[in-house]
């Protein structure tokens, strides 16, 4: 959670098809769709404009262009011709995180801005482009509780008074603002009603080993914070910032106790469009 300033203060702001599927009068081949495998070990990369951004609904818009090749883990998958899907550069993405970047950029769901994917279960955030194209990724430290909502007030509340359960990072679809803090320190906003944003790694207090615990492979010590997104300070001060000050960025905060669908309505596009091209081969 993040000490917030008033409101003047604010800155401006996818069972498989191991076979192919033949049509029983016409003999159409459906491309195979390998769904990447699940990661076996964590990420070894070094830490190398809107109205308050507030939670957001699913946003419907029309299926992304053609011309887009998906590569990094979707490059393993034999993709539907014509599919835009999320280009992750060969980062070894968890599968939620892939699903969720694939909905988002099939679905157009951010528009023309920027897009975070902040994957709590593997505590790790990946910033991508308005073309859908992954500019890197780093670990992060998360809320100390596990939970995906936020409690009633806790913006509000001095961080003394904060109680070891109600330290959650909220699950949802933001929109980033570009703000600061108390102490006029630059940080992004990801929910400014709950005071929680994306902002440098600060290791204030030395029992806490942060720095120590945004460089271990393991992700249950990831868990410290009072609900913000804390990044190396790199990965913040040249990817993340200059990403949502240019481009403007909606943030996708991966649920721990829910699924996707029911947060985002997001979907496996892979899935769905290998149902829709096998019920076109069966109606021919």
């Amino acid at each position: 959670m993040q000490q917030r300033p008033s409101r003047e203060e604010k800155s401006e702001s996818s069972e498989f098809w191991d076979a192919l599927r033949k049509g029983a009068l016409v003999g159409i081949a459906l491309l195979v769709i390998i769904v990447p495998p699940l990661r076996m070990a964590k990420h070894a990369k070094a830490p190398a404009h809107a109205p308050a951004a507030t939670q957001q609904g699913p946003v419907a818009a029309a299926p992304g262009t053609p011309d887009t090749a998906a590569a990094g883990n979707n490059a393993g998958a034999n993709r539907i011709p014509g599919m835009r899907l999320a280009d992750f550069n060969g980062e070894d993405a968890s599968p939620e995180a892939i699903r969720v970047a694939n909905w988002a950029v099939y679905t157009g769901d951010y528009k023309k801005h920027a897009f975070v994917i902040v994957d709590k279960a593997d505590a790790r955030v990946y910033v991508f482009g308005p073309d859908g194209k992954l500019k890197d990724s780093a670990p992060a430290l998360l809320g100390a509780a596990r939970g995906d909502d936020s409690f009633p007030g806790i913006g509000d509340k001095p961080l003394a008074q904060v109680r070891p359960e109600e330290k959650t990072t909220p699950a949802g679809r933001f929109v980033a603002e570009p703000g600061r803090n108390a102490n006029g320190e630059d940080i992004v906003w990801v929910d400014y009603a709950a005071a929680v944003s994306m902002h440098r790694i600060r290791p204030l207090v030395a029992a806490e080993r942060r720095l120590e615990r945004l460089a271990t492979p393991a992700v249950e010590d990831n868990r410290i914070s009072f609900g913000c997104i804390n990044l190396p300070v790199a990965f913040y001060e040249n990817v993340l910032s200059p990403t949502v000050q240019k481009y403007g960025a909606i943030v996708y905060v991966l649920p721990e106790t829910r699924s996707a669908e029911k947060v985002f309505g997001a979907y496996d596009v892979l899935q769905a469009q290998a149902g829709q091209a096998q019920q076109v081969s069966f109606q021919r």
